[in-house]
């Protein structure tokens, strides 16, 4: 009796220790997810406001990301800190954008389909010129926290971790800045209602410049969080390009929640799909998916505000 009340004990201890196991893998997988939706969330957050308010999809964003990229493996191969070069990235894409909106973007906004394929023209030569700098090759770039935490047995990337802190103060501070200054306000109702914006005297022109260099300041700084876990390559920021605007198609043009809440869906799935399909099908699964949601519900997930 002893000897199988033992039996009986160690099995169900066994089986604790296995539903443990099988437990942490799952948080530690919804983390992984939570932190390449936050990736996205950063990218298609820029790319969403430009196309709100400026009528228009900035095809060189995937580049924003490749440059935020760049730019960290430039201070890291020169000796500084990594950390310099994440702080660096976007003040440097801020700056590309407001300069890429005064001399190119601006003479074609009345035609925005000539100025998407100036935003695609410029991508292409950005994309060319740092393939040629990288010479073709991979570049590794190491976390600037590596390791991880243990919370309750379950191991968490620190890196992954920052990128998820990051992302959640920059949703909140771009929240609390469109909602509560007077430029936010601006950007906010030109965002939501571009000609009522304009018929209410807002320079629309000065806004454009704003949004659009935050826009790209946005695709830096994720492109800089997102190279120490990818290697840098220059095609690093075209897989993420389809992706953040299938998101904006998702969330719906217009409103500040809804391509924050469409990258959630789309990074979700492009995440979380390869664990559940096989890799291969999981890309074109996410455009399917998408496509169908688009289909019934074109206006996307948020219209004006409202779900």
């Amino acid at each position: 009796m002893e000897a199988a009340g033992l039996a009986s004990s160690t099995r169900w201890a066994a089986g604790l220790r296995s539903h443990a196991v099988t437990m942490g893998i799952e948080i530690k997988l919804v983390f992984d997810l939570l932190a390449f939706m936050s990736v996205m969330v950063l990218i298609v957050l820029g790319l969403g406001i430009i196309a709100s308010m400026m009528g228009i999809f900035n095809f060189a964003h995937g580049e924003f990301v490749l440059l935020g990229a760049y730019t960290v493996y430039v201070f890291e191969s020169s000796g500084l800190s990594a950390w310099a070069g994440i702080l660096a990235a976007p003040l440097v894409l801020a700056l590309i954008g407001l300069i890429l909106e005064r001399l190119v973007i601006r003479r074609f906004y009345a035609s925005p389909i000539i100025a998407m394929l100036g935003t695609y023209a410029v991508g292409l030569v950005i994309r060319e010129i740092v393939r040629g700098l990288l010479g073709g090759h991979y570049k590794s770039i190491s976390e600037p926290l590596p390791g991880a935490f243990t919370v309750f047995g379950v191991d968490f990337s620190i890196w992954r971790t920052v990128i998820v802190v990051v992302t959640a103060c920059v949703i909140a501070g771009t929240w609390l800045f469109l909602a509560r200054t007077s430029v936010g306000l601006q950007v906010r109702g030109s965002l939501e209602n571009p000609n009522l914006a304009r018929a209410c005297g807002i320079s629309t022109s000065r806004l454009y410049a704003f949004t659009f260099a935050f826009g790209a300041a946005l695709a830096g700084l994720a492109g800089a969080l997102i190279v120490p876990l990818y290697q840098l390559s220059a095609d690093i920021g075209t897989r993420f390009l389809v992706q953040a605007f299938l998101s904006v198609m998702l969330g719906g043009v217009g409103t500040f929640e809804g391509p924050v809440l469409g990258a959630a869906v789309v990074g979700g799935m492009a995440a979380g799909l390869p664990w559940l399909v096989m890799p291969v099908l999981a890309d074109p699964l996410v455009f399917i998916i998408a496509l169908v949601i688009v289909k019934f519900r074109p206006q996307g997930f948020i219209t004006q505000g409202r779900l």
